[in-house]
This record gives C-alpha cells, structure tokens and sequence, in this order.
C-alpha cells in the first residue's frame, strides 16, 4: 500500500478525523479523539504506519513479516510499526488497520462503542 491507500482506507472508517498533534509531518487518525493509526508523511528511508494491536496478535506479526517491528516510540506490547514496502499483503496490512481501529472502539462507552462497531458490520 502507499500512503495515499492508508489515507483512504483510514478514512473509510466512521467517525475518523485526522490531525497533526506532534509536528507538522505526523499525520494521525483518531476515532472519537483517540488514536488508532499514525502514518509519517516526511519518512524518506522506507514508508510505514503505527497502529494499535493486540499484544498477542502483535507478535504474531512480527513473526510472520519482516516488515512488522515493535512500535517506535510506543509501547512496544500494544503498537506495532509496518513498513508499507515490504512483505506484508495489502490485504494483511488491511486487516491491521482494521483491528487497529476495533481495538480503539472496544475501549469507548458502551453507546459509541456499539454504534461503531456496528458500523464495521457493514
């Protein structure tokens, strides 16, 4: 995926915003004001995204891709870091996005969390 897919894709999901609350070349994606994906704009070394996963599921990643590493500057146990040109499908790094975004969901109030979820169903 590039960064343009990541945008669009991230912005699919219900009730996104996108700010830059660190510097002007981290772009981030919030659900309901917490984040669920960081995607640098000015990496020039490789292109990748910061996203929010489930311990387990986090290490399974990092063991099945090369392009998978602990989150930088994150905790390590709950972020992890995809490289966005390596081995890693479009279609697994979808799915990353995705829980990413659920695993933000599942922490909200019971009401938003029931409408979003619901919106994924779809």
């Amino acid at each position: 995926m590039n960064i343009e897919e990541v945008h669009a894709y991230c912005i699919s999901f219900a009730e996104v915003t996108e700010e830059f609350p660190f510097d002007e070349t981290s772009l981030v994606f919030k659900v309901n004001g917490k984040m669920f994906l960081l995607l640098p704009l000015n990496a020039e070394d490789e292109r990748f995204i910061l996203l929010k996963c489930d311990p387990e599921l986090a290490v399974e990643q990092r063991e099945c891709y090369e392009a998978v590493r602990p989150g930088y500057h994150m905790n390590k146990k709950h972020w992890n870091m995809i490289n966005l040109e390596s081995d890693m499908p479009d279609a697994e790094i979808k799915r990353a996005i995705r829980h990413s975004y659920q695993k933000v969901v599942e922490k909200m109030p019971a009401k938003d969390r029931q409408r979003l979820l619901k919106t994924l169903e779809q």
